[in-house]
């Protein structure tokens, strides 16, 4: 009798795409070393240790493939604005925040949200009256804008004298002065200017692999390193955990496409992914910026907004990269053996994103990479088969979809009923045969799956208090098990970590364990399932405080 042997037993367990009511599973060494029937895997091994399910649901653990875990620590860390709900409570945060001592330092925080304000953005009269002598940067929840204050455009050299750069802008008076406010790659005007120690990202990254463990969390794909507009750069971090043996999360990465460069840029990527694979960080894939989001209308639309965004991208929204440049970079990466993991919000930029796509395959033929599109927020109807006739998986942000949140408010009204029902339109694209892969987009929003697999079951977000938001085009829902497969076995495969996405002898014993089992209760009840304990390789690396 080996005593390292462990029992799962006394409830339920979803494989990473059936559920298998009844069953048991033994782990060992790291291992999954038997699955089935509770009585016939009991009955394999003398004296198990026994975990007592307690008629919850055991799973493999979930993955997320499309985050930015280093950003949320941070945020974490600093003076976090997401849960608060006024823009005097986010002067009072920041107030009493204060962060580090000495004239220049840099206060720093995030999330607070665009629809709280007007279309011009936050102000740095509104900063300064708060953070009068330090420079202040805030990025908002969407991480396409920044709030700072009058000393923060002091010490960058903003002024009324600045170019906008060609794909963001500066929120300005009638007289040309930056008012506060920075547009997508216009951020990096100030944020340039901001330094972070290498001690505090790795406190940083530290903290948000705890607070990912603890929602089920066993893995993920950082969805940017290499730094970007508001973004720290987590490559140190990740190698430094690596190298101290803290890193228990199973991560990929994506690196950053230069939209200011073409193809020839490929052999530089090349090699960077060689030396972070060599040192212990999967980074075999690259992120590419289609459009930019819908609640400052820079979704790329192929229609125009139905009335003036005030945005100086124009009625059609703001494409990063046109399809001529999507097309090269696509076949070229798809060439070289990246995975192209992409960014498009909206119809065109997913459109122009499936062309490239198409082009690469004729082309390179079938070269088994995992491609994948995130975000997806609206797509015309005629493109959601092509996700499965082009292999390319649909990455969807479950906490998304959301009929009260600002990115559908604010656009809906400017799109009209039909491009409206277009939105995260997830069943059409599963049921033509796509793969799906679940994700957060931490800390956009937060990074619990159990909340994203509600929201894309009943089209609307988790309500405890029995009051949710009127469901957003509810033909899209996704049954329970297309939702749960999405993030274990769905997230985990296009991650590259399918070994661990499964339970089934000899799959890695990443696990988690749910307190009740959603298959059983009411849909409207599945977000009401909370996370008991998690496992990597069958050592426990979050159990849930009782107290």
């Amino acid at each position: 009798m080996d005593e390292r042997v462990r029992v799962f037993h006394n409830g339920n367990v979803f494989d990473g795409r059936r559920h298998l009511p009844g069953a048991a599973v033994a782990v060992q060494d790291a291992r999954v070393v038997a699955a089935g029937p509770a009585e016939q895997v009991l009955a394999m091994f003398e004296r198990p240790e026994l975990v007592d399910l307690r008629g919850g649901l055991l799973l493999p653990g979930f993955h997320d493939a499309h985050l930015h875990p280093l950003t949320g620590g941070l945020e974490r860390l600093r003076c976090e604005l997401t849960e608060l709900e006024s823009v005097d409570d986010y002067l009072a945060a920041i107030r009493d925040h204060g962060g580090p001592p000495g004239p220049e330092g840099w206060v720093r925080g995030g999330g607070w949200s665009v629809d709280l304000f007007g279309p011009q953005g936050p102000t740095a009269a509104l900063l300064d009256a708060v953070v009068p002598d330090r420079p202040a940067f805030i990025v908002s929840s969407d991480h396409h804008n920044a709030w700072v204050n009058t000393r923060a455009l002091e010490v960058a050299g903003v002024d009324a004298r600045t170019s906008d750069p060609p794909d963001g802008w500066i929120e300005r008076d009638g007289d040309g002065n930056p008012t506060g406010t920075l547009r997508e790659a216009a951020v990096l005007l100030v944020q340039q200017h901001v330094r972070t120690s290498r001690e505090e990202n790795a406190a940083a990254l530290r903290e948000a692999q705890a607070y990912l463990h603890s929602w089920g969390l066993t893995g993920w794909h950082d969805a940017l390193i290499g730094g970007y507009a508001g973004l720290d750069d987590p490559t140190e971090a990740y190698l430094d955990l690596h190298a101290a043996g803290r890193l228990t999360a199973h991560v990929t990465a994506s690196l950053w496409w230069d939209r200011h460069r073409g193809p020839e840029q490929i052999d530089d990527l090349l090699a960077v992914s060689r030396e972070l694979r060599e040192a212990g960080l999967g980074a075999g894939s690259v992120k590419m910026m289609m459009d930019g989001i819908a609640e400052t209308f820079t979704a790329a639309v192929e229609e125009p907004y139905l009335a003036d965004t005030g945005c100086p991208c124009g009625q059609h929204g703001l494409s990063f990269l046109d399809r001529q440049q999507a097309t090269d970079a696509v076949v070229a990466l798809d060439a070289a053996g990246f995975q192209v993991h992409v960014h498009a919000i909206a119809d065109r930029a997913v459109h122009s994103a499936l062309d490239a796509f198409a082009a690469a395959r004729a082309a390179n033929g079938r070269t088994g990479a995992r491609h994948q599109i995130a975000h997806l927020q609206l797509v015309r109807p005629e493109d959601r088969a092509r996700f499965a006739e082009l292999e390319v998986t649909a990455n969807v942000q479950g906490m998304w979809v959301d009929s009260s949140s600002a990115a559908v408010r604010l656009v809906v009204p400017m799109l009209g009923p039909e491009r409206a029902s277009w939105h995260y339109p997830f069943a059409d694209i599963a049921s033509a045969g796509a793969h799906l892969a679940g994700g957060s987009d931490w800390p956009v929003n937060p990074p619990e799956p159990v909340a994203a697999v509600h929201a894309l079951v009943n089209r609307s977000p988790w309500a405890p208090d029995g009051d949710p938001a009127e469901p957003l085009v509810p033909a899209q829902a996704l049954t329970l098990q297309q939702a749960l497969t999405a993030y274990t076995s769905g997230s985990a495969w296009v991650c590259g970590h399918e070994d661990s996405g499964r339970i089934a002898p000899g799959a890695g014993a990443d696990l988690v364990v749910l307190d009740r089992d959603p298959f059983l209760g009411a849909a409207d009840e599945i977000g009401a399932s909370r996370v008991v304990a998690t496992y990597v390789e069958g050592q426990r690396v979050h159990v849930r405080d009782e107290a």
